[in-house]
């Protein structure tokens, strides 16, 4: 086990079974640094940042790692504390590994994307600041996983990926745009495309009006998709909270179930650190 003083995780210990053979990667560690929010970098830090991977490491990077993280794989046991001085110094740090909180991630949210619900990029932020203690020195008994999607198209695969999927979504009517439906309809098989697609059948077109039952909708965003310009989410916008997504390899993969089917987020998002921390604690 390796790391660097102070952190428990965001290190993994690499090694070669043949040292004496391979003297060149006897030590192969890998070093996770926490992202941005929404993936969004400058050319200039990530120039810093490879300056200083050129310097103490094998050059070889992996933008990102299942778990977020901008990855460094390769360096030796001396060179990690250098590594961890002149990131940090810059501004970055390092991201978790081990049974911890691993590092948040999120889609880009209201930065780009006219369907998202939540600012998924502020959450995801805010979240990572409030738990750096749980982040960086492992404490649970197996690792925690927190993606943020800003709508139900979940970019960032949080239903499938994550321990706890925070998703974008409404518990109002779906504003509809009946002029803007006509000219689809000139255009395209409503009924076929849209209607026929909908997973609940809460949708109904005669031709000319489009009908939604909202009662029934599950908000998945097809046939907002298909129509962005008839159709558009609700104002009354928050979140569905969901637990339990993961891939593990020998059970088959499991899809996360709500637990909260609608929170409203607004910063500093105390009442979803709330739940988090009971979430925890039990």
């Amino acid at each position: 086990i390796v790391g660097v003083l102070g952190y428990g995780g965001g290190v993994i210990g690499r090694y070669c079974d043949l040292p004496e053979e391979f003297p060149g990667v006897a030590h192969f560690h890998t070093v996770r640094i926490n992202q941005p929010a929404g993936f969004y970098y400058t050319s200039s830090a990530l120039r810093e940042l490879m300056d200083i991977w050129d310097k103490y490491g094998s050059g070889l990077t992996n933008f990102h790692g299942s778990t977020g993280d901008l990855v460094l794989l390769g360096t030796q046991t001396d060179k990690l504390e250098s590594i961890f001085a002149e990131t940090t110094a810059k501004g970055w740090d390092l991201g978790g590994s081990g049974s911890c909180l691993r590092t948040p991630s999120c889609c880009a949210g209201m930065s780009r994307c006219e369907f998202a619900s939540i600012d998924s990029m502020e959450i995801c932020d805010t979240l990572t600041h409030k738990f750096q203690d749980e982040l960086h020195r492992p404490a649970f008994p197996y690792k925690f996983k927190i993606k943020v999607s800003g709508c139900a198209n979940d970019c960032t695969a949080a239903v499938a990926r994550a321990d706890m999927s925070v998703i974008g979504t409404w518990r109002d009517n779906i504003r509809i745009d009946a002029a803007e439906v006509k000219n689809y309809a000139s255009k395209m098989n409503i009924n076929d495309e849209v209607v026929g697609m909908c997973p609940t059948k809460c949708m109904s077109f005669d031709g000319s009006a489009l009908k939604i039952n909202d009662k029934d909708c599950n908000r998945c965003m097809h046939c907002i998709n298909v129509m962005p310009k008839a159709l558009r989410p609700g104002k009354e916008k928050g979140a569905t909270i969901m637990l339990g997504g993961k891939a593990p390899i020998v059970t088959g993969a499991l899809m996360s179930w709500v637990i909260v089917p609608f929170m409203k987020l607004e910063a500093p998002y105390d009442n979803l650190e709330a739940l988090i921390r009971k979430l925890w604690e039990w």
